[in-house]
């Protein structure tokens, strides 16, 4: 498909802005998280530890920003495709949306869990929001990971199907979320 005649209806400034920080923060969250995994214990695993969860919490508040500027202001409609790549954009955003809230529930359950506290940036501490308990820890920790694998590979397919509508359809799909230039 080509680009039309028709006036490119992008997604307003708020969207956007919510949109790429989010995108900045997941890379953040997984690039630490996988980080603190494997770096020796002490105080930089610590670190890194305390920055992954950071990130988680302000995914878990950007979320519920992008959701509820979503409930304001609807997003554009989507330009014409088929039905099934339409279908198949619906599925990966609904599930896209609530796995970035359940992945840092189930961390900062996990984290409860286990019996440390949540400093957000250093700036207040979240909550414990269960009682510590190593087994309940050591079934939602790995969860939590698991979760955050399929948040990365339906990251990879929702950028890739941005990148396959640019490159390949030369369409309007992933100019939409950008400013305009």
């Amino acid at each position: 498909m080509t680009e039309s005649a028709a006036p490119l209806i992008r997604y307003r400034l708020p969207a956007q802005i919510l949109h790429w920080v989010s995108a900045l923060c997941v890379l953040a969250g997984v690039t630490l998280g996988i980080t603190m995994l494997n770096v020796g214990q002490g105080p930089l695993q610590n670190q890194l530890f305390d920055l992954h969860r950071s990130f988680g919490a302000l995914i878990l508040a950007l979320t519920g920003g992008r959701l509820l500027w979503r409930l304001y202001s609807p997003p554009p409609p989507m330009l014409p495709m088929p039905a099934w790549q339409e279908r198949a954009a619906q599925v990966t955003h609904a599930a896209l949306y609530i796995l970035l809230f359940v992945v840092p529930l189930v961390g900062w359950a996990g984290t409860s869990a286990f019996g440390a506290q949540i400093s957000v940036f250093g700036l207040f501490n979240m909550p414990m929001i269960l009682a510590k308990n190593k087994e309940t820890a050591d079934v939602l920790l790995p969860l939590h990971a698991a979760l955050a694998l399929t948040l990365c590979a339906l990251l990879a397919v929702h950028i890739g199907a941005g990148l396959f509508h640019h490159f390949i359809h030369k369409d309007a799909t992933l100019k939409r979320m950008l400013p305009k230039h």
